[in-house]
């Protein structure tokens, strides 16, 4: 089995018309989200002397403010950010496209345009806010400027940065690959019959 084989598997069959450019966007999407999510999980949950730890007197690590909520919040913001980053793949796909089967009441119905362009366009809006949050972190500091605390020096610094810096990206990525949906299919769909789809499916 091909290593192209394996990929479609993961992602579905790629859409009809779509370019490779935009197809490599949603990988590249996939990827931007990865370094930080093994970041995470190695620093805080493994140990890893990715950043320093404070051991208590129960011998036990503290976690970081930036990750407050324990180890099973540090793994589930990782797996939920990466599943966020897959759905990417939904604007280059058939999936994206058809509602798939194991949907109930919309299985193999086309996915109106708008249902998956608002979503998406208001996901690459909120996404702008990692290269202000990146900056706050440059200072030291969290999002509505209380301290951050997180104890980074030397090697540490670079291998943050190189794991976080990627996240800039995400936003504009998913900003692109968007409006290419939308043009996408808009051209191959007249407007009133989208409007008679977008009706349709919600209609119970």
């Amino acid at each position: 089995m091909t290593a192209r084989t394996i990929l479609t598997k993961m992602h579905g069959r790629v859409a009809a018309g779509v370019p490779p450019w935009a197809v490599r966007t949603a990988y590249a999407i996939t990827l931007v989200t990865l370094p930080s999510c093994i970041w995470r999980i190695a620093g805080v949950n493994l140990g890893a002397p990715l950043l320093e730890h404070n051991s208590s007197a129960s011998g036990s690590s503290d976690t970081p403010d930036m990750f407050g909520g324990g180890w099973w919040y540090v793994i589930g913001l990782s797996v939920f950010s990466e599943a966020l980053a897959f759905l990417s793949f939904g604007l280059v796909t058939r999936w994206g496209e058809v509602w798939p089967n194991w949907m109930p009441g919309l299985r193999g119905r086309r996915v109106p345009t708008l249902a998956a362009v608002i979503p998406a366009g208001l996901g690459s809006v909120a996404l702008l806010i990692f290269p202000y949050a990146l900056v706050m972190i440059a200072l030291d500091m969290k999002i509505d400027g209380e301290p951050l605390g997180l104890a980074i020096h030397g090697w540490q610094s670079v291998a943050f940065w190189i794991a976080y810096a990627p996240l800039v990206a995400w936003g504009p990525l998913l900003g692109v690959l968007t409006v290419h949906y939308y043009r996408r299919r808009r051209a191959a769909r007249p407007a009133a019959v989208e409007s008679q789809e977008a009706g349709a499916a919600l209609t119970p």
